[in-house]
């Protein structure tokens, strides 16, 4: 079941969902909290690699951080794919999850706020890293504290018995994939 607005400002004023910094006022929609972008990019660097060796590598030393100036604007350009994290802190129950859902106004621009993955495990806590995309045949210059996606939260039919401590726990800046762990761990 998705929550509603009212049962969310509920779970919010009790301390079961925790958004920090939050504005409810203007934030709160009728089916989730508006999340916006925050001034930290994960921008990936070109290179001459023959392609991505998921099991042997981090992939941290091929992107170049960007910090964007207050007052300034971060230029996406087309067919480029960069990370960048949310300004909020998020922290979930055991006995809910959420989505990471794109906003429709920046989607008719050719943005793409999450590729793949767009959901919150139970137990998270953490800045949400979303995987931006711009698919357009422009430029686009997107603004650190704008609105940029919404969460909608979706209870589960009971609480899950080990809340989410993987990899991304934690999180405050936008990160690489971690995924070539999953291979050092199986061998």
């Amino acid at each position: 079941m998705i929550l509603s607005d009212r049962d969310i400002k509920r779970y919010m004023r009790s301390g079961k969902i925790k958004i920090t910094p939050c504005d409810i006022k203007e934030q709160l929609k009728p089916i989730g909290v508006d999340l916006r972008l925050g001034d930290t990019f994960k921008v990936f660097k070109i290179t001459h690699k023959s392609h991505v060796d998921l099991a042997e590598k981090n992939y941290e030393p091929d992107t170049d951080t960007v910090k964007v100036h207050p007052g300034k604007t971060f230029v996406l350009h087309p067919d480029e794919f960069v990370l960048g994290i949310t300004k909020e802190y998020v922290e979930l129950p055991k006995d809910l999850m959420a989505h990471i859902d794109g906003r429709s106004s920046l989607g008719r621009l050719g943005i793409g706020v999450h590729s793949t993955a767009g959901h919150v495990d139970p137990g998270y806590r953490g800045r949400l890293t979303l995987e931006i995309s711009n698919i357009g045949k422009l430029p686009i210059s997107i603004v650190p504290g704008m609105r940029f996606c919404c969460l909608i939260f979706e209870t589960l039919s009971s609480p899950v018995e080990k809340g989410y401590r993987g990899k991304y726990f934690g999180t405050t800046a936008p990160g690489t994939s971690r995924i070539n762990e999953d291979f050092r761990a199986k061998r």
